[in-house]
């Protein structure tokens, strides 16, 4: 297959660690979860990091790890399902991140694992379609979509694969 997903010149190389999260909640789960903030955080400390489980996703696992009361830091750990790469083509998909997020319309991307990848939480509601069509809405969404250079190409990543 053509790659057809080109990564603008200049964009930041997203560093692949050598790490293997367990998708099984528990003690292994989260000594996973830590090892990549050991990398991402390292001046975090691991017994003040708290792990927030996301339960409305349908195949993979996502973990939100802050530190203390506030979220004003919290990297999002996600954890592929199991043989979600049958379906995903994971290299295209972090292609696609790093082109949204070079036109300012994702989440930075700290990195990818053996079975995952992490990124910045970013404050927000998901958008339903009761939302879309609402006027107000559906031009704002516009709005940021002619930011990212307006292509059907982007819009279509932002839809299916984020």
């Amino acid at each position: 297959m053509s790659n057809y997903i080109h990564v603008p010149p200049g964009s930041p190389e997203v560093p692949k660690l050598d790490i293997t999260v367990s998708e099984r909640e528990g003690p292994g789960c989260r000594q996973g979860a830590l090892q990549l903030l050991r990398r991402l955080r390292p001046h975090w400390r691991p017994e003040e990091v708290t792990l927030q489980l996301f339960t409305d996703g349908i195949t993979n696992k996502l973990i939100g790890c802050y530190v203390g009361d506030t979220t004003d830091d919290v990297v999002l750990v996600r954890i592929y399902g199991n043989k979600t790469e049958l379906l995903v083509d994971r290299d295209e998909e972090v292609k696609s991140f790093r082109v949204l997020q070079a036109h300012g319309c994702a989440p930075q991307l700290y990195c990818t694992f053996n079975n995952g990848l992490c990124y910045e939480f970013m404050q927000g509601e998901a958008l339903d379609p009761e939302h879309v069509c609402n006027p107000d809405i559906f031009s704002l969404c516009e709005a940021d979509f002619q930011a990212c250079g307006g292509s059907l190409f982007l819009l279509l990543i932002m839809i299916f694969q984020l």
